[in-house]
């Protein structure tokens, strides 16, 4: 029977390979060639990328546009250091080019010959189809989606003066051969709408937005989808045309469920990849067992959902991914690995090695990081706050890895008094520390919710798809800059 890795690796090949005149024995050869220097590791990534986006702004599709593009990243490691060359031309003697320049980090003297196909991925649920997304609607249909977006949001109130909306799908290929004999492919779709909704009242004018995605095609974006989707753009432009300046201060937080997981995902999840731990920068470094959160508090980071945004059959080094536990019950338990930095601090690859593209050296990256659900109703938790903020979107932010100290600034909040949302406020900034507010949470809701499968994820200039998401939470003495 023939598996889902069987046809991945198979298409790969003809997609990457065949067209440059490359076999296996030939990425055996490169490879080989490699280790003709000593070296601890080294490996092949070779990829092809079809994506498309398409924009709508004043009622038209102003902008449509597509790209290819397909190469080769060869990287050598020698203990702590990494060698690294690409080319977005995939033949024989770009590959062998690429090859001989990288193996120069190792000592000479080595001599290892490489047998690819000797270990297979394991096999995880195929977590997503093999479909070109581009291809699942034709031309005139992608423009009538985005046509109909507009129309509804325009017709949903009079204060909408203007609405943006997008469609973006990517179809990539990509093929990972190693040093330890892997051979493997995967096959990845991605998809996703963005809706920007603008109103207007009394010369102010106010901004919501929505949308998602996930690795689907585009057959997913429903009426229904679509619809909550534009209702959720307007309700919160509508909301912020009401708000009024927030307070200052320090007070009790609480956060909403999905999207506000961003924070936890910046401030926290950062802080729990392998190379920040390995060097010591990290606020969580050094920290292994130890109570790092409060009572209650268990974190994951799971590449093994089905379709969503920040899923992967395997990870950008050919290692299936997981479910890794890294905060259980308020205890340090993990961190997110790649090769190079598990194997330097002697601990379990956890299919975290991500990159941007072929041009891009693997780092440990988060996929889908969230929060576990807890016991309490969210609406409980609500009406438990005497004075407080009730933030249930956010925008952008910063975080230092090191300190852990973050800044984030809240797009849909409200204030709150007696446990009854009093008015919406606008200009809110949540302040703090990472591993601090993880000790200042409270009460945790049985209200687990992912993102909408929006997420993208910048480190070291890379960007890279990534899924958030947690349960109602309420985390006492934040600080809340505001603009009273």
């Amino acid at each position: 029977m023939t598996t889902y890795q069987d046809f991945a690796l198979q298409s790969a090949k003809t997609l990457l390979l065949d067209p440059g005149g490359i076999s296996e024995l030939d990425l055996q050869t490169a490879l080989s060639s490699m280790y003709q220097h000593r070296l601890d590791d080294a490996d092949l990534y070779f990829q092809h990328t079809r994506n498309e986006s398409w924009s709508l702004e004043e009622g038209i599709v102003k902008s449509g546009h597509f790209s290819i593009d397909q190469g080769v990243g060869v990287r050598a490691i020698s203990g702590e250091k990494t060698a690294f060359a690409y080319a977005d031309e995939i033949n024989l003697d770009t590959l062998m080019q690429a090859a001989r320049s990288t193996r120069v980090i190792g000592a000479t003297g080595g001599k290892k010959k490489i047998t690819l196909g000797a270990h297979q991925v394991s096999s995880n649920p195929l977590l997503y189809h093999q479909q070109d997304p581009i291809l699942s609607l034709p031309t005139e249909d992608k423009i009538a989606l985005l046509e109909k977006i507009e129309k509804r949001a325009s017709a949903k109130d009079p204060r909408v003066v203007q609405v943006m909306a997008s469609l973006a799908g990517e179809f990539d290929v990509i093929l990972v051969a190693r040093a330890n004999g892997k051979l493997v492919a995967d096959i990845r779709p991605l998809v996703r709408v963005s809706i920007t909704v603008i109103v207007e009242q009394g010369g102010r004018r106010e901004m919501g937005s929505a949308g998602g995605g996930g690795r689907t095609n585009y057959a997913y974006f429903t009426n229904e989808l679509i619809d909550s989707w534009v209702d959720q753009a307007v309700h919160a432009a509508l909301i912020n045309l009401e708000s009024r300046p927030a307070p200052a201060g320090s007070m009790t937080v609480v956060m909403g469920p999905g999207w506000p997981g961003v924070l936890l995902h910046e401030a926290i999840g950062h802080g729990l990849e392998g190379d920040f731990n390995r060097k010591g920068s990290s606020a969580f470094s050094g920290k292994m067992g130890q109570r790092v959160a409060a009572k209650g508090v268990t974190i994951v980071d799971d590449g093994t959902l089905d379709g969503r945004r920040g899923s992967l059959n395997i990870d950008d080094e050919g290692n299936s991914t997981q479910c890794t536990t890294l905060i259980e019950n308020g205890i340090l338990k993990g961190y997110m690995q790649d090769s190079l930095n598990a194997r330097l601090m002697k601990m379990p690859i956890t299919g975290n090695g991500r990159r941007e593209s072929y041009a891009s050296l693997p780092l440990p990256r988060m996929t889908n990081t969230y929060m576990l659900g807890g016991d309490k109703d969210p609406q409980e938790i609500l009406a438990s706050l005497d004075k407080g903020l009730y933030a249930l979107n956010f925008g952008g932010g910063q975080v230092d890895i090191t300190s852990g100290k973050f800044v984030f600034a809240a797009t849909e909040a409200y204030w709150v008094e007696n446990g009854k949302i009093q008015y919406p406020v606008k200009g809110a900034t949540i302040i703090g520390s990472g591993p601090e507010s993880l000790k200042q949470i409270t009460m945790i809701g049985n209200d687990l919710k992912l993102d909408e499968g929006v997420g993208v994820c910048g480190k070291d200039g890379q960007s890279v798809p990534v899924g958030v998401g947690q349960p109602t939470l309420r985390l006492e003495g934040m600080v809340v800059g505001g603009s009273v």
